[in-house]
């Protein structure tokens, strides 16, 4: 047994994504499942041994899930079986894992990734734009009265 990578996860429409941060990583082994992964390797200056398994939130499709490994660390792309839905966690398990947090730098509300939705967003622009703005208060100074 090893102790847990850090790792940092994100959500997209169609899959979920972890970086597993672990420098210099050897022995990867990367295993997925339909409702779990495994991902385990030896890293760091030490050669620590790490071991992460994780009971995913929903089932994900094993054989078009796939991870790389740079020398920073192992990114893995986990295709979920069903795509559109949201994840809110990472894990089946509501428990809060310290070695595991939102990747806030590459999270997104997904929902604006595709050219439907941003056609919506850009009808609802149009209209909020010809509405016109005349009759809206002047918020100038605002703060001033208090």
């Amino acid at each position: 047994m090893g102790q847990p990578a850090s790792a940092k996860w994100y959500d997209r429409r169609d899959s979920v994504y972890i970086e597993f941060c672990v420098e210099d990583s050897k022995d990867v082994q990367v295993k997925f499942d339909k409702s779990k992964m495994n991902f385990s390797c030896v890293g760091g200056t030490d050669d620590t041994k790490h071991l992460n398994i994780l009971d995913l939130f929903q089932e994900i499709d094993p054989k078009a899930s796939k991870h790389r490994r740079t020398d920073r660390s192992v990114l893995c792309y986990i295709r979920k079986s069903e795509a559109g839905k949201s994840w809110p966690r990472l894990t089946k398990d509501k428990a809060k894992f310290n070695w595991l947090s939102v990747d806030f730098n590459n999270w997104k509300d997904w929902e604006d990734d595709s050219e439907e939705d941003m056609s919506s967003f850009d009808k609802f622009s149009e209209m909020m734009n010809s509405m016109g703005g005349d009759d809206l208060p002047d918020l100038d100074g605002a703060e001033e009265e208090v």
